[in-house]
C-alpha cells in the first residue's frame, strides 16, 4: 500500500510539476531584468537631481546667499580657527573673520572693476584692430571677433541706457544684489560661529549610528570647498601678477586690467585662463604687433605651464583631485543651469561631492575588507575586540 500511494504521489507531483514549468518560466532573462533595474535607479536618481536643481532655481534667491557663505567660510576658515585658538571669544572671531572677508572681497573687487573700467574701452578698441587684422586671413572667423567686440561695447551701453531709463528696475536689481551680499556675508558669521552646534545637531538627527560616518562626509566635502577656495585664490593672484608683469615688459597697453581679469578667470578653471590669455594675446597683437603677440603668448604659455606642474600639485593636489573632463562637465552644467555665476559656483560643489563621495567610497571599502573569505571562515572569538568606530 504504502509503495502505491508513493508512486501515486510521484506521478502526480511529476504531473504537477510538468504542468507548473511553463508558469514558473520569466517571462525576461535573469540580464534584462538586471539592466531593467538598473535603468530604474538611473531613472530615479536623475528625476531627484532633476528636483533638486529645479528647487535651486526656483529658490535662488535663498540659496545663492548660502553657496557664497560657504565658499567665503570656505576661504577664511583657517583665519577663523587661529583666532579661535587665541582664545578669542567665537562670536568675536566670527565677526572679525568676516570684516576680513568684506575688506578682502570688497578691496579686491573694487580693483578688478576699476582695473577693468580703466582700460576697458582700449581693451575693446585693441580688439576691433585685432579682429580686422585676422579677417584678412582668417575670413569670418576675424568678422565673428569683429562683431562679438563691437557688440560688447554696444551692450554694454544698452545696459546702462536701460538701467537709467528704467531706474526702478535698476533699483530693484541692485538692492537685491546687495540683499543677496548682506545674507551671505550674515550666514557666514553663523557658518562660523555656529559651526560645533551643527556638528551636535547632525549627531542628534543621524539614524542609528551613522552620526560618525556622516560627519566625516561633512567634514570632507567642506575641506574639498576650503582646498578649493583658498588653493584657487592664491593660484589666480600668481597669474594675475606673473601675466601683468609679462605684459607691463612688453608695453602691451590694458596691462592692469588684462590682469585682472586673468584673475577672476581663474576661478573657472581651463576655459577662464583660456580666454583671459586668448585676450590677452589678441591685445598685444593689435597694438604691438605679430612678434609681440608671440612674446605674449609665451608669457600666457609659461605661466599655465608653471600653474599646471607646479602651483596645481603643490596647492590643491591634497584638497582637491578631480579630472579635467569632470571640472568641464561641471562648468557646463552650472552654465546651463546659471550662466556665470553657475560657472563659479559648479566647481567648487562639485568638489565637494566628489570629496562626499570619496568619503563613501573609503567607509564601503573598509567595510568590504572585513567581511572577506578569510573573515567568514575565521570568525572572530568571543572575547574578541570589535574595531573601534573611528576605524569604520
Amino acid at each position: 500500500m504504502r509503495n502505491d500511494s508513493d508512486n501515486g504521489a510521484t506521478q502526480r507531483s511529476g504531473g504537477d510539476g510538468a504542468g507548473r514549468a511553463p508558469a514558473d518560466k520569466p517571462l525576461l532573462p535573469v540580464e534584462a531584468r538586471r539592466a531593467a533595474a538598473w535603468c530604474a535607479v538611473v531613472l530615479l536618481v536623475a528625476a531627484v537631481l532633476a528636483l533638486g536643481v529645479w528647487l535651486c532655481v526656483e529658490l535662488s534667491a535663498a540659496v545663492t546667499p548660502v553657496l557664497l557663505a560657504l565658499l567665503g567660510s570656505g576661504l577664511l576658515g583657517p583665519l577663523y580657527r587661529r583666532l579661535v585658538q587665541m582664545r578669542l571669544n567665537r562670536s568675536l572671531a566670527a565677526g572679525l573673520t568676516c570684516a576680513v572677508l568684506l575688506i578682502v572681497v570688497g578691496g579686491a573687487g573694487y580693483i578688478v572693476a576699476g582695473a577693468l573700467i580703466d582700460t576697458g574701452d582700449q581693451i575693446i578698441a585693441s580688439l576691433k584692430d585685432a579682429s580686422e587684422g585676422l579677417s584678412k586671413y582668417f575670413g569670418t572667423a576675424g568678422t565673428s571677433l569683429n562683431d562679438l567686440a563691437s557688440n560688447a561695447k554696444s551692450l554694454a551701453g544698452k545696459f546702462g541706457s536701460e538701467a537709467a531709463s528704467g531706474l526702478l528696475a535698476g533699483v530693484s536689481v541692485v538692492g537685491q544684489a546687495i540683499a543677496a551680499a548682506v545674507l551671505a556675508l550674515l550666514l557666514t558669521f553663523f557658518f562660523l560661529r555656529d559651526s560645533d552646534k551643527a556638528v551636535r545637531s547632525l549627531h542628534d538627527w543621524a539614524p542609528g549610528d551613522s552620526a560618525p560616518r556622516l560627519e566625516r562626509m561633512a567634514r570632507r566635502g567642506f575641506q574639498s570647498i576650503e582646498g578649493f577656495m583658498r588653493g584657487t585664490t592664491f593660484i589666480a593672484l600668481i597669474d594675475a601678477i606673473c601675466i601683468t608683469v609679462g605684459l607691463l615688459i612688453l608695453q602691451v597697453p590694458g596691462a592692469f586690467g588684462l590682469g585682472a581679469l586673468v584673475f577672476v578667470g581663474a576661478y573657472i578653471p581651463y576655459l577662464g585662463a583660456f580666454i583671459s590669455g586668448a585676450v590677452a594675446i589678441l591685445v598685444a597683437f593689435a597694438d604691438r604687433g605679430f612678434v609681440i603677440a608671440l612674446w605674449a603668448l609665451g608669457v600666457v604659455l609659461a605661466v599655465q605651464v608653471l600653474e599646471g606642474h607646479v602651483l596645481q600639485p603643490m596647492i590643491q593636489s591634497r584638497t582637491v583631485q578631480m579630472h579635467p573632463a569632470t571640472v568641464m562637465l561641471a562648468i557646463t552644467a552650472g552654465a546651463s543651469v546659471a550662466g556665470i555665476l553657475g560657472m563659479l559656483l559648479s566647481v567648487p560643489l562639485t568638489a565637494a561631492v566628489s570629496g562626499v563621495l570619496h568619503e563613501l567610497r573609503k567607509h564601503y571599502a573598509e567595510g568590504s575588507g572585513t567581511e572577506g573569505p578569510e573573515g567568514a571562515g575565521s570568525p572572530e572569538p568571543a572575547g574578541g575586540t570589535p574595531p573601534s568606530p573611528a576605524s569604520s
